[in-house]
């Protein structure tokens, strides 16, 4: 993985002070993260599990049922959630569309947390595409590119530090297009790029494909892929009728699932988000 490459841009968001950073360019080192005072390490015998919730959402640039754009009320559903890490599908970055909000910046504001934009392609005067969310200091980032379809698409990468015994992980946000040749192409295309990660990966996302379909076996075959319950539809929020939004992450035995579950929220955008909790082993 590269430091903040090309294409992904990343926006330090301080949670004491309100004030954003500006974006970094590629070549600089592991941000640092809101002030506090540093926590010793405990003896191996006292070792923690840290716990992970994060939040998988694709956003639709705001865009609600009621017609209506509006990141504050995007932001009011996940910090709902208090979650560490969220992945953000179909995010606007100096779009006409949405007045040229820098969508990524502004939702780390709302939130409190670190903000990385992926591109997908050029749109309206700016650039289309998705965000990564971050409560922990991001380490490094990189946008993959996968094989294009109808539109261009990435799998936006990011690791973090999750606690102050310096366990690493990477998180990957992933929004699929849009035919299954396709689907299937950019999924193999993610599979690789990951192969030879050593630390913990997750990937979190839209995958525009059912539980039953080849993507979603390709994808099974690498990463776990935890039961949403009895209530598993994430498409359309307004009337649930698909589940094509996922966790999946690797090795299976990195973490224990404490929690995951589908957020009923019909109207702040067209999918509805997915919430998981783990606990590092």
């Amino acid at each position: 993985m590269k430091r903040l490459v090309a294409g992904a841009i990343l926006v330090a968001v301080s949670v004491l002070s309100g004030v954003t950073g500006h974006a970094r360019t590629a070549g600089l080192g592991a941000l640092g993260g809101p002030a506090g005072a540093e926590t010793a390490v405990p003896p191996a015998q006292e070792a923690q599990h840290t716990t992970l919730r994060m939040l998988a959402y694709n956003i639709k640039h705001g865009l609600g049922n009621d017609g209506k754009v509006d990141l504050e009320r995007t932001a009011a559903v996940i910090n709902a959630q208090r979650p560490d890490l969220v992945a953000l599908q179909e995010v606007d970055n100096g779009v006409e569309r949405t007045g040229g909000v820098d969508q990524a910046r502004r939702l780390g504001e709302l939130t409190g947390m670190y903000a990385v934009f992926g591109d997908f392609m050029e749109y309206q005067g700016g650039h289309y595409g998705m965000a990564i969310l971050s409560r922990h200091p991001i380490i490094e980032s990189e946008n993959h590119r996968l094989p294009a379809g109808v539109e261009p698409r990435s799998a936006l990468a990011v690791r973090v530090r999750v606690d102050d015994s310096g366990r690493e992980i990477v998180f990957v946000g992933i929004h699929l297009y849009s035919t299954l040749e396709e689907r299937l192409c950019q999924a193999k295309r993610v599979v690789d790029a990951l192969a030879d990660e050593a630390v913990p990966v997750i990937l979190a996302g839209d995958f525009n494909s059912t539980p039953d379909s080849e993507v979603m076996s390709l994808v099974g075959g690498g990463w776990t892929l935890p039961e949403k319950g009895e209530d598993r539809l994430t498409f359309s929020s307004d009337n649930p009728r698909q589940e094509i939004d996922f966790f999946g992450y690797r090795p299976s035995g990195a973490f224990e699932v404490v929690e995951q579950r589908v957020i009923d929220e019909p109207v702040a955008s067209d999918h509805r988000p997915v919430l998981l909790v783990v606990r590092m082993r």
